[in-house]
Protein backbone atom coordinates (compact mmCIF):
# COMPACT_ATOMS: atom_id res chain seq x y z
CA UNK A 1 0.00 0.00 0.00
CA UNK A 2 0.66 3.80 -0.48
CA UNK A 3 0.19 7.13 0.98
CA UNK A 4 -1.95 9.70 -0.77
CA UNK A 5 -1.62 13.41 -0.19
CA UNK A 6 -2.94 16.23 -2.31
CA UNK A 7 -1.01 19.89 -2.67
CA UNK A 8 -2.50 22.86 -3.07
CA UNK A 9 -2.91 26.46 -1.86
CA UNK A 10 -6.09 28.98 -0.66
CA UNK A 11 -6.29 30.81 -3.58
CA UNK A 12 -8.60 31.15 -6.18
CA UNK A 13 -8.21 27.75 -7.57
CA UNK A 14 -10.12 27.60 -11.02
CA UNK A 15 -8.09 30.87 -12.65
CA UNK A 16 -6.27 30.68 -15.28
CA UNK A 17 -3.42 33.25 -17.53
CA UNK A 18 -6.59 33.23 -19.93
CA UNK A 19 -9.07 33.83 -17.53
CA UNK A 20 -11.47 31.07 -15.33
CA UNK A 21 -11.14 27.53 -16.23
CA UNK A 22 -14.25 26.33 -18.24
CA UNK A 23 -14.85 23.95 -15.17
CA UNK A 24 -14.03 26.74 -12.49
CA UNK A 25 -17.86 28.14 -12.11
CA UNK A 26 -17.98 30.59 -9.64
CA UNK A 27 -15.61 29.24 -7.53
CA UNK A 28 -13.08 32.00 -8.60
CA UNK A 29 -15.06 34.76 -6.81
CA UNK A 30 -13.98 35.64 -3.81
CA UNK A 31 -16.88 34.73 -1.52
CA UNK A 32 -16.03 31.24 -2.53
CA UNK A 33 -12.46 30.47 -2.53
CA UNK A 34 -11.77 33.59 0.19
CA UNK A 35 -14.15 31.84 2.44
CA UNK A 36 -12.64 28.45 2.71
CA UNK A 37 -15.33 26.85 1.30
CA UNK A 38 -13.86 25.64 -1.64
CA UNK A 39 -11.13 23.64 0.33
CA UNK A 40 -13.75 22.69 3.14
CA UNK A 41 -15.52 21.16 0.61
CA UNK A 42 -12.14 19.96 -1.01
CA UNK A 43 -10.82 18.22 2.03
CA UNK A 44 -14.55 16.24 2.86
CA UNK A 45 -14.14 14.72 -0.46
CA UNK A 46 -10.17 13.58 0.30
CA UNK A 47 -10.93 12.15 3.82
CA UNK A 48 -13.95 10.38 2.09
CA UNK A 49 -11.56 8.93 0.20
CA UNK A 50 -8.69 7.95 2.54
CA UNK A 51 -5.85 10.38 1.75
CA UNK A 52 -3.57 10.87 4.48
CA UNK A 53 -3.19 14.43 4.52
CA UNK A 54 -3.72 18.21 2.58
CA UNK A 55 -0.60 20.34 2.13
CA UNK A 56 -1.40 24.37 2.22
CA UNK A 57 1.07 25.89 0.11
CA UNK A 58 2.30 29.25 0.91
CA UNK A 59 4.35 32.19 -0.25
CA UNK A 60 3.87 35.65 1.85
CA UNK A 61 3.54 38.03 -0.88
CA UNK A 62 1.94 38.82 -4.53
CA UNK A 63 4.99 38.25 -6.84
CA UNK A 64 7.25 40.33 -8.42
CA UNK A 65 5.16 40.10 -12.13
CA UNK A 66 2.36 42.74 -11.58
CA UNK A 67 0.27 41.27 -14.31
CA UNK A 68 0.19 37.49 -12.76
CA UNK A 69 -0.48 38.90 -8.81
CA UNK A 70 -2.21 36.09 -7.05
CA UNK A 71 -4.02 36.33 -3.97
CA UNK A 72 -4.21 33.99 -0.92
CA UNK A 73 -5.06 33.72 2.11
CA UNK A 74 -2.81 32.98 5.77
CA UNK A 75 -2.90 28.84 6.06
CA UNK A 76 -2.90 28.91 9.53
CA UNK A 77 -6.38 30.17 10.27
CA UNK A 78 -7.11 28.35 7.60
CA UNK A 79 -5.98 25.04 8.73
CA UNK A 80 -8.17 25.41 11.79
CA UNK A 81 -11.51 25.89 9.35
CA UNK A 82 -10.95 22.48 7.40
CA UNK A 83 -10.21 21.19 10.96
CA UNK A 84 -13.36 21.69 12.26
CA UNK A 85 -15.10 20.50 8.73
CA UNK A 86 -12.62 17.04 9.11
CA UNK A 87 -12.20 14.18 11.22
CA UNK A 88 -9.48 12.07 10.22
CA UNK A 89 -7.44 13.84 7.53
CA UNK A 90 -3.72 15.22 8.01
CA UNK A 91 -3.67 19.33 7.79
CA UNK A 92 -0.19 20.47 6.65
CA UNK A 93 0.73 24.30 7.05
CA UNK A 94 3.23 26.50 5.07
CA UNK A 95 5.13 28.56 7.45
CA UNK A 96 8.64 30.23 6.85
CA UNK A 97 11.55 30.30 8.73
CA UNK A 98 13.26 32.76 7.59
CA UNK A 99 10.25 34.72 8.31
CA UNK A 100 8.22 33.81 11.21
CA UNK A 101 9.30 33.45 14.94
CA UNK A 102 9.86 30.62 16.79
CA UNK A 103 7.52 30.91 19.85
CA UNK A 104 5.01 31.99 17.35
CA UNK A 105 5.12 28.96 15.32
CA UNK A 106 5.23 26.40 17.64
CA UNK A 107 2.27 28.32 19.44
CA UNK A 108 0.12 27.99 16.08
CA UNK A 109 0.77 24.63 15.07
CA UNK A 110 0.20 23.18 18.36
CA UNK A 111 -3.11 24.84 18.62
CA UNK A 112 -3.73 23.68 15.05
CA UNK A 113 -3.15 19.78 16.65
CA UNK A 114 -5.61 20.52 20.01
CA UNK A 115 -8.58 21.67 17.14
CA UNK A 116 -8.03 18.63 14.87
CA UNK A 117 -7.36 16.53 17.87
CA UNK A 118 -3.69 15.61 16.54
CA UNK A 119 -4.26 15.88 12.38
CA UNK A 120 -1.47 19.01 12.63
CA UNK A 121 1.61 18.85 10.31
CA UNK A 122 4.13 22.45 9.67
CA UNK A 123 5.31 22.51 6.33
CA UNK A 124 9.15 23.63 6.81
CA UNK A 125 10.59 26.02 4.20
CA UNK A 126 13.21 28.86 4.08
CA UNK A 127 11.51 31.16 1.98
CA UNK A 128 13.89 32.32 -1.42
CA UNK A 129 11.71 36.02 -1.84
CA UNK A 130 13.30 39.12 -1.22
CA UNK A 131 10.81 40.95 -0.83
CA UNK A 132 9.12 38.54 1.86
CA UNK A 133 12.02 39.57 3.65
CA UNK A 134 11.34 43.10 3.22
CA UNK A 135 7.47 42.62 4.22
CA UNK A 136 8.80 41.45 7.82
CA UNK A 137 11.48 44.14 8.06
CA UNK A 138 14.43 42.50 6.71
CA UNK A 139 16.69 43.70 4.15
CA UNK A 140 16.51 40.66 2.54
CA UNK A 141 17.39 37.06 2.34
CA UNK A 142 20.71 35.16 3.07
CA UNK A 143 22.28 32.97 1.19
CA UNK A 144 20.70 29.51 -0.10
CA UNK A 145 22.57 27.31 2.77
CA UNK A 146 22.68 29.92 5.06
CA UNK A 147 18.70 29.75 4.95
CA UNK A 148 19.28 26.26 6.02
CA UNK A 149 21.38 26.51 8.68
CA UNK A 150 19.29 29.76 10.33
CA UNK A 151 16.45 26.82 9.50
CA UNK A 152 18.46 23.98 11.39
CA UNK A 153 18.88 26.31 14.29
CA UNK A 154 14.84 27.73 14.40
CA UNK A 155 13.47 23.58 14.46
CA UNK A 156 16.39 23.41 17.59
CA UNK A 157 14.08 25.79 19.27
CA UNK A 158 10.51 24.89 18.29
CA UNK A 159 11.09 21.35 19.31
CA UNK A 160 12.31 22.31 22.31
CA UNK A 161 9.20 24.76 22.65
CA UNK A 162 6.93 21.74 21.66
CA UNK A 163 8.85 19.42 24.66
CA UNK A 164 8.01 22.16 27.05
CA UNK A 165 5.37 20.38 28.50
CA UNK A 166 5.22 16.54 29.94
CA UNK A 167 2.87 14.80 28.63
CA UNK A 168 1.34 14.52 32.33
CA UNK A 169 1.14 18.00 32.88
CA UNK A 170 -3.02 18.72 33.03
CA UNK A 171 -3.60 17.68 36.68
CA UNK A 172 -7.12 19.24 36.90
CA UNK A 173 -7.68 19.07 40.55
CA UNK A 174 -10.15 20.98 41.73
CA UNK A 175 -9.26 20.77 45.35
CA UNK A 176 -6.83 23.68 45.61
CA UNK A 177 -7.81 24.79 42.45
CA UNK A 178 -4.82 23.47 40.51
CA UNK A 179 -4.92 22.86 36.78
CA UNK A 180 -1.58 22.26 36.12
CA UNK A 181 1.26 20.66 37.48
CA UNK A 182 4.16 23.58 37.48
CA UNK A 183 7.07 21.36 37.81
CA UNK A 184 5.92 19.55 35.03
CA UNK A 185 6.28 22.69 32.53
CA UNK A 186 10.02 23.13 31.98
CA UNK A 187 10.84 27.29 32.00
CA UNK A 188 13.95 28.99 30.97
CA UNK A 189 15.37 31.18 27.66
CA UNK A 190 16.42 29.05 24.66
CA UNK A 191 19.20 30.39 22.50
CA UNK A 192 20.27 29.64 19.52
CA UNK A 193 22.89 31.25 16.95
CA UNK A 194 19.96 33.10 14.97
CA UNK A 195 17.33 32.59 17.11
CA UNK A 196 16.06 32.54 20.72
CA UNK A 197 13.19 32.59 22.65
CA UNK A 198 11.70 31.82 25.90
CA UNK A 199 9.95 28.35 27.25
CA UNK A 200 7.35 27.79 28.02
CA UNK A 201 4.36 28.01 25.49
CA UNK A 202 1.22 28.75 27.22
CA UNK A 203 -0.40 25.89 24.95
CA UNK A 204 -0.20 22.72 26.92
CA UNK A 205 1.15 20.02 24.90
CA UNK A 206 -0.79 18.76 21.76
CA UNK A 207 -2.36 15.25 20.88
CA UNK A 208 0.57 14.29 18.79
CA UNK A 209 3.36 15.73 20.67
CA UNK A 210 4.38 17.51 18.10
CA UNK A 211 2.85 18.57 14.81
CA UNK A 212 3.74 16.12 11.63
CA UNK A 213 7.01 17.70 9.94
CA UNK A 214 6.71 18.29 5.93
CA UNK A 215 10.12 19.80 3.83
CA UNK A 216 10.03 19.69 -0.19
CA UNK A 217 13.26 20.91 -0.59
CA UNK A 218 15.71 18.70 -3.31
CA UNK A 219 18.95 20.62 -3.26
CA UNK A 220 21.80 18.61 -1.53
CA UNK A 221 21.64 20.74 1.76
CA UNK A 222 17.85 20.87 1.04
CA UNK A 223 17.73 17.11 1.28
CA UNK A 224 20.08 17.12 4.50
CA UNK A 225 17.31 19.54 6.37
CA UNK A 226 14.43 16.66 5.50
CA UNK A 227 16.83 13.69 6.01
CA UNK A 228 17.27 15.01 9.50
CA UNK A 229 14.02 16.28 10.14
CA UNK A 230 11.10 15.37 7.72
CA UNK A 231 8.59 12.67 8.92
CA UNK A 232 7.29 13.30 5.35
CA UNK A 233 8.93 14.88 2.16
CA UNK A 234 7.38 16.55 -1.19
CA UNK A 235 9.61 15.33 -3.94
CA UNK A 236 9.11 16.38 -7.71
CA UNK A 237 11.30 16.38 -10.71
CA UNK A 238 9.21 18.84 -12.41
CA UNK A 239 8.28 16.67 -15.84
CA UNK A 240 11.14 14.57 -16.00
CA UNK A 241 8.86 11.80 -16.60
CA UNK A 242 11.81 9.38 -15.14
CA UNK A 243 11.07 6.58 -12.46
CA UNK A 244 14.53 5.53 -11.67
CA UNK A 245 15.29 9.85 -10.96
CA UNK A 246 12.52 9.38 -8.58
CA UNK A 247 13.79 6.13 -6.80
CA UNK A 248 17.36 7.59 -6.82
CA UNK A 249 15.77 10.69 -5.06
CA UNK A 250 14.09 8.35 -2.57
CA UNK A 251 17.48 6.36 -2.05
CA UNK A 252 19.16 9.22 -1.74
CA UNK A 253 17.21 10.62 0.90
CA UNK A 254 16.84 7.12 2.86
CA UNK A 255 20.44 6.73 3.16
CA UNK A 256 21.21 10.46 4.70
CA UNK A 257 18.46 9.57 7.81
CA UNK A 258 20.90 6.98 8.20
CA UNK A 259 23.63 9.02 8.28
CA UNK A 260 21.64 11.01 11.17
CA UNK A 261 20.63 7.92 12.73
CA UNK A 262 17.13 7.63 11.96
CA UNK A 263 14.81 4.95 10.90
CA UNK A 264 14.01 5.71 7.05
CA UNK A 265 10.65 4.05 7.17
CA UNK A 266 9.67 6.57 9.47
CA UNK A 267 9.73 9.31 6.77
CA UNK A 268 7.44 9.03 4.07
CA UNK A 269 8.52 10.29 -0.05
CA UNK A 270 5.26 11.55 -1.90
CA UNK A 271 6.03 12.29 -5.33
CA UNK A 272 4.11 15.44 -6.81
CA UNK A 273 2.09 14.07 -9.91
CA UNK A 274 -0.89 15.19 -11.85
CA UNK A 275 -3.27 12.15 -13.10
CA UNK A 276 -5.07 12.90 -16.24
CA UNK A 277 -8.15 10.25 -16.17
CA UNK A 278 -11.11 9.94 -18.82
CA UNK A 279 -13.57 7.98 -19.88
CA UNK A 280 -11.25 6.74 -22.58
CA UNK A 281 -7.76 6.75 -23.25
CA UNK A 282 -8.13 9.05 -26.19
CA UNK A 283 -10.71 11.88 -23.78
CA UNK A 284 -7.33 11.77 -21.39
CA UNK A 285 -4.81 12.43 -23.55
CA UNK A 286 -7.68 15.14 -25.54
CA UNK A 287 -7.59 16.56 -21.44
CA UNK A 288 -3.85 15.98 -20.54
CA UNK A 289 -2.88 18.18 -23.88
CA UNK A 290 -5.12 21.08 -23.30
CA UNK A 291 -3.98 21.38 -19.81
CA UNK A 292 -0.35 21.31 -20.83
CA UNK A 293 -0.52 22.98 -24.41
CA UNK A 294 2.06 25.73 -24.44
CA UNK A 295 -0.22 29.04 -25.52
CA UNK A 296 1.62 31.95 -25.11
CA UNK A 297 -0.12 32.63 -21.78
CA UNK A 298 0.62 29.42 -20.31
CA UNK A 299 4.40 30.42 -21.42
CA UNK A 300 4.00 33.83 -19.62
CA UNK A 301 2.98 32.01 -16.66
CA UNK A 302 5.58 29.53 -16.52
CA UNK A 303 8.54 32.29 -16.97
CA UNK A 304 7.07 34.47 -13.98
CA UNK A 305 6.75 31.91 -11.86
CA UNK A 306 9.79 30.19 -12.37
CA UNK A 307 11.75 33.75 -11.91
CA UNK A 308 9.37 34.33 -8.71
CA UNK A 309 10.33 30.71 -6.95
CA UNK A 310 13.97 30.72 -8.49
CA UNK A 311 14.72 34.55 -7.71
CA UNK A 312 16.32 34.61 -11.75
CA UNK A 313 14.63 36.36 -14.27
CA UNK A 314 14.01 34.07 -17.07
CA UNK A 315 12.23 36.59 -19.09
CA UNK A 316 15.89 37.44 -20.32
CA UNK A 317 16.50 34.99 -22.69
CA UNK A 318 14.93 34.76 -26.19
CA UNK A 319 12.17 31.90 -26.30
CA UNK A 320 13.00 30.76 -29.73
CA UNK A 321 17.09 31.38 -29.43
CA UNK A 322 18.98 28.51 -27.64
CA UNK A 323 19.31 28.83 -23.54
CA UNK A 324 22.92 29.32 -22.84
CA UNK A 325 24.74 26.90 -20.22
CA UNK A 326 23.50 28.28 -17.05
CA UNK A 327 25.42 27.33 -13.70
CA UNK A 328 22.63 27.29 -10.77
CA UNK A 329 24.97 27.74 -7.57
CA UNK A 330 25.92 31.02 -9.00
CA UNK A 331 22.86 32.71 -10.83
CA UNK A 332 20.24 32.01 -7.89
CA UNK A 333 19.65 31.97 -4.18
CA UNK A 334 16.37 30.52 -4.47
CA UNK A 335 15.29 26.96 -5.44
CA UNK A 336 17.98 25.76 -6.86
CA UNK A 337 16.20 22.06 -6.94
CA UNK A 338 13.76 23.82 -9.58
CA UNK A 339 16.56 25.02 -11.29
CA UNK A 340 17.81 22.63 -12.01
CA UNK A 341 15.21 20.06 -12.50
CA UNK A 342 13.68 22.93 -15.25
CA UNK A 343 17.68 22.83 -16.75
CA UNK A 344 17.27 18.84 -16.59
CA UNK A 345 14.67 18.82 -18.80
CA UNK A 346 16.61 20.81 -21.87
CA UNK A 347 19.16 19.30 -24.28
CA UNK A 348 22.14 21.14 -26.26
CA UNK A 349 21.07 23.70 -28.48
CA UNK A 350 16.95 23.75 -27.43
CA UNK A 351 15.66 26.54 -27.05
CA UNK A 352 13.49 28.10 -23.62
CA UNK A 353 10.41 27.66 -25.89
CA UNK A 354 11.58 23.77 -26.46
CA UNK A 355 12.08 23.54 -22.79
CA UNK A 356 8.97 25.11 -21.57
CA UNK A 357 6.94 22.85 -23.75
CA UNK A 358 8.12 19.85 -22.00
CA UNK A 359 7.89 21.35 -18.19
CA UNK A 360 5.39 20.06 -15.68
CA UNK A 361 4.47 20.64 -12.14
CA UNK A 362 4.83 17.06 -11.71
CA UNK A 363 6.70 14.05 -11.80
CA UNK A 364 5.15 11.02 -14.26
CA UNK A 365 3.47 11.30 -17.00
CA UNK A 366 -0.12 9.37 -15.93
CA UNK A 367 -2.98 9.94 -18.47
CA UNK A 368 -5.62 7.38 -18.94
CA UNK A 369 -8.94 5.62 -17.76
CA UNK A 370 -8.74 5.45 -13.75
CA UNK A 371 -8.07 2.25 -14.26
CA UNK A 372 -4.79 2.59 -16.61
CA UNK A 373 -3.72 5.43 -14.33
CA UNK A 374 -4.24 2.62 -11.57
CA UNK A 375 -2.57 0.47 -12.81
CA UNK A 376 0.56 2.44 -13.49
CA UNK A 377 0.92 4.36 -10.35
CA UNK A 378 1.21 0.39 -8.20
CA UNK A 379 3.96 -0.17 -10.65
CA UNK A 380 5.93 2.59 -9.98
CA UNK A 381 5.65 2.44 -6.23
CA UNK A 382 6.67 -1.19 -6.99
CA UNK A 383 9.59 -0.33 -8.76
CA UNK A 384 10.90 3.05 -6.37
CA UNK A 385 9.87 0.99 -3.33
CA UNK A 386 7.34 3.72 -1.79
CA UNK A 387 5.93 5.62 -0.22
CA UNK A 388 3.26 7.39 -2.54
CA UNK A 389 1.77 10.45 -3.86
CA UNK A 390 0.93 14.03 -3.46
CA UNK A 391 -1.92 15.44 -5.99
CA UNK A 392 -1.34 18.84 -7.38
CA UNK A 393 -3.29 20.56 -10.17
CA UNK A 394 -3.93 24.17 -11.38
CA UNK A 395 -6.18 25.41 -12.28
CA UNK A 396 -8.08 23.31 -9.22
CA UNK A 397 -11.82 22.37 -10.33
CA UNK A 398 -14.21 20.28 -8.44
CA UNK A 399 -15.00 18.41 -11.42
CA UNK A 400 -10.78 17.51 -10.92
CA UNK A 401 -11.25 16.20 -7.68
CA UNK A 402 -14.11 14.31 -8.59
CA UNK A 403 -12.41 12.40 -10.87
CA UNK A 404 -9.65 11.94 -8.78
CA UNK A 405 -11.92 10.67 -5.69
CA UNK A 406 -14.59 9.31 -7.31
CA UNK A 407 -12.87 7.91 -10.18
CA UNK A 408 -9.41 7.06 -9.97
CA UNK A 409 -9.01 6.24 -5.44
CA UNK A 410 -11.42 3.76 -5.69
CA UNK A 411 -9.57 1.92 -8.43
CA UNK A 412 -6.61 2.05 -6.05
CA UNK A 413 -8.81 0.59 -3.53
CA UNK A 414 -10.05 -1.88 -5.48
CA UNK A 415 -6.35 -3.01 -6.45
CA UNK A 416 -5.43 -3.08 -2.11
CA UNK A 417 -3.29 -0.41 -3.23
CA UNK A 418 -4.54 2.27 -0.49
CA UNK A 419 -6.29 2.71 2.06
CA UNK A 420 -10.39 2.51 2.81
CA UNK A 421 -10.41 3.30 5.81
CA UNK A 422 -8.34 5.04 8.47
CA UNK A 423 -7.08 2.69 11.25
CA UNK A 424 -5.94 5.26 13.81
CA UNK A 425 -7.34 9.00 15.04
CA UNK A 426 -3.71 10.98 14.22
CA UNK A 427 -1.95 12.31 11.66
CA UNK A 428 1.33 10.64 12.25
CA UNK A 429 -0.39 7.13 13.57
CA UNK A 430 -1.83 7.01 9.94
CA UNK A 431 0.96 8.07 8.05
CA UNK A 432 3.68 5.61 9.80
CA UNK A 433 0.42 2.61 10.00
CA UNK A 434 2.28 1.48 6.17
Amino acid sequence: MFHLGWFTNPIPHGWTPSGRDVWAGNDVLPDTWATGEFLVDMAKSLERAGFDYIMLEDHVVLGDDESHFEPRLDPIPVAAVIAAATSRLGIVSTMSTSFYHPFQLARSTTTIDHLSRGRSGWNMVTSTEDRGARAFGQDGQPAHDERYDRADDFLDIVEKLWAGWDEDALVIQDEGGRYVDATKVHSGPIEGKYNSSYSPLNVPRGPQGRPVLCQAGSSPRGRDFAAKHADTVIATTFGLNSVSALKEFRDDLRERMVKFGRNPDDCKVLFLITPTVGETEEEALEADRRLNDPTPAIIDQTLSRLSFHTEHDWGQYDLDQPLPELDVESMTEGYQGMARAFLALGHPGDTLREIIGRHRTGSLDLVGTPAQVAQKMGEVIDEIGGDGFLIQRRPLTRRYITEICEGLVPELQKRGLVRSSYEFPTFRENLLAF
